[in-house]
């Protein structure tokens, strides 16, 4: 016996102002009686508890309670019967209350998560137990209150030089100098990639490798004491090995969906849920830096530069 949710879109991304549409699917050798099916919809902010150390924020705020968005529970069938074989019961449902316009984007952070969940209960009594089944859907702004996307996408110009840089250098990098120019998304929207392009005008020392991490910074606000986390996301290599002078070389990166989202403000509580990224542009030099970068110690051999980054959602 068995059951399951079928929602009406494979990728489950749904509009608070739309309804919720799809079947219960319910498989059973027998029939059964039970005492109503009943959908739950339940969505909600909190804290990412994560294992070993307590981050910045989750030391700070270990006793933080979740901020409900949405909890909602809709009698799909009275008590009755369902036959043996395979059962489809369909369902349409709401997600936005009348008066309700606090909906927050899907997002699964390493110390923040706003989650919205689907849940199917069959309560069969007292002596037996009840079959439950539940699928996280996606929730996204509506398209009606979003922005047109910028034409074109707003870029920013950097260069890296050994002395852009705030930590010890390899003396052949500090002596013999090197510089990359380029320019690069500074704001994006959440469907398009981050774009831009690098050159290598000059190196004293042969390059191992040109990366791009994007960095997720989250920062909740109580009363007036602000606690800040970042954490790595994402890593792309745009370069491998000692690249030719001169020559552009094309930044073209796709962002994961769930691990970003817009700036969000969120709750009581969490008064500001603020997520920004960061792009980190990462230059290793000779031999020397992949075995620094391996042993994860010191960063002599590593040229790099951090640039914010603001993630939008539009039409």
């Amino acid at each position: 016996m068995s059951i399951e949710i079928k929602l009406s879109r494979p990728n489950r991304i749904y509009f608070p102002a739309e309804p919720l549409r799809g079947k219960i699917i319910v498989k059973s050798p027998s029939s059964i009686s039970h005492y109503g099916i009943r959908l739950i919809l339940d969505g909600s902010v909190t804290r990412q508890v994560r294992g070993g150390s307590a981050g910045a924020i989750e030391a700070f705020y270990g006793a933080a309670k979740p901020i409900r968005i949405m909890n909602k529970i809709v009698e799909i069938k009275p008590s009755g019967k369902i036959g043996s074989g395979t059962t489809e019961i369909p369902f349409s449902v709401n997600l936005r209350q009348q008066g309700d316009d606090r909906f927050y984007e899907t997002f699964h952070g390493a110390n923040i998560s706003i989650q919205y969940l689907v849940t199917v209960d069959v309560v069969r009594g007292y002596l037996y137990k009840s079959l439950s089944s539940t699928m996280e859907l996606i929730i996204e702004s509506d398209k009606a209150n979003l922005p047109e996307p910028p034409v074109p996408p707003e870029m920013v110009i950097f260069y890296i030089t050994q002395d852009t840089q705030r930590h010890p250098l390899l003396p052949e990098l500090r002596s013999g100098g090197f510089r990359v120019t380029g320019k690069v998304s500074s704001q994006c929207s959440l469907l398009d990639p981050i774009s831009g392009e690098l050159m290598v005008e000059a190196s004293a020392v042969p390059i191992n490798s040109i990366d791009l991490q994007l960095l997720r910074v989250e920062s909740i606000l109580v009363g007036e004491k602000i606690v800040t986390e970042s954490s790595l996301i994402q890593t792309t290599q745009i370069a491998d090995g000692d690249v030719c002078r001169g020559v552009t070389i094309p930044i073209y990166v796709i962002l994961p969906r769930l691990l970003t989202c817009p700036t969000v403000l969120a709750g009581s509580i969490f008064n500001r849920v603020q997520n920004l990224h960061h792009h980190y542009l990462q230059v290793g030099a000779g031999e020397t830096a992949s075995k620094i970068r391996s042993q994860n110690s010191q960063t002599l051999g590593l040229a790099m530069e951090t640039i914010p980054l603001e993630l939008i959602r539009t039409k």
